[in-house]
């Protein structure tokens, strides 16, 4: 009888770890960027990136290259950031910029996208 509160104990304690260690797959989910949008043109050098939050995600990566990442001339950024924002000041030129989801365990692929500063 003495072992019975032992093994009770044991069994919560894997309880409880269960649900520390189970983290949701996000890696089939994508995040929806916001701005700046696709081919647009961008009148101010300091430019605002902007993408819907993802549940689920912890922190986010983003990634900004000159002219594009095929053909990289430059990556200007390559940061994470825990919110679903970033500015940067970029000087006029073509870019792409790509951002993803992370979580501890999962990531989701990139969402890229094209815009030019012409300030």
């Amino acid at each position: 009888m003495k072992r019975f509160p032992i093994i009770l104990f044991v069994f919560c304690c894997f309880l409880a770890c269960d649900d520390i260690v189970e983290v949701d797959d996000i890696s089939n989910k994508t995040v929806e960027a916001l701005a700046p949008s696709n081919n647009v043109i961008v009148t101010s050098t300091t430019v605002n990136f902007a993408w819907e939050n993802l549940e689920d995600a912890d922190n986010y990566k983003i990634q900004i290259a000159k002219p594009s990442f095929e053909s990289a001339q430059e990556i200007i950024l390559d940061s994470i950031v825990t919110i679903n924002s970033h500015s940067k000041t970029l000087e006029n030129g073509d870019y792409q910029w790509r951002v993803k989801a992370i979580n501890t365990e999962f990531e989701t692929p990139f969402t890229t996208l094209s815009f030019s500063v012409e300030e």
